[in-house]
């Protein structure tokens, strides 16, 4: 039998969010990622895309939203002190454009608990308006007792 644990295989959350030229702008200005596929109207419109497309790495950050929104539906166990904290995200693949504009939705999957290791594993899927995949990856969270990290 499994021990009680934060999550369970099956919990899921949604994050929508509709993608403006704001989002995309105040993104370069933090990350210094000016690239004209991302803020050269201009440029775009010649190109096969023909208009400006948000960073990938956005689309990371919307994933990042999601899994704070996993931790904030874990459960409380009395006596466990532990802290939930991003291991990353692997097999990231961009597998369509965002375009301004476009309305995506992120959802997060728990697809795996490891009780000894005190990690799970989400699967993660971002879709666009027309719910076409725009992006796909695994999220994986580590579970950390402070009297237990430096050591």
């Amino acid at each position: 039998m499994q021990e009680d644990f934060y999550l369970s295989v099956g919990d899921s959350v949604e994050f929508s969010k509709t993608v403006s030229e704001a989002d995309v702008y105040l993104f370069a200005g933090i990350t210094g990622d000016f690239a004209p596929i991302h803020t050269n109207a201009e440029y775009m419109s010649k190109s096969a895309y023909g208009q400006r497309l948000a960073h990938g790495a956005l689309m990371v950050g919307f994933m990042s939203t999601a899994s704070t929104a996993m931790v904030a539906r874990a459960k409380q166990i009395p006596g466990l002190d532990e802290t939930p904290v991003a291991l990353g995200y692997d097999r990231i693949r961009f597998l369509r454009p965002v375009l301004f504009g476009d309305t995506v939705t992120v959802r997060y999957r728990i697809e795996e608990v490891d009780t000894v290791k005190r990690r799970t594993s989400a699967s993660i899927e971002v879709t666009n308006q027309r719910s076409e995949q725009v992006c796909v990856a695994t999220g994986l969270l580590k579970w950390a007792n402070a009297n237990k990290v430096n050591k």
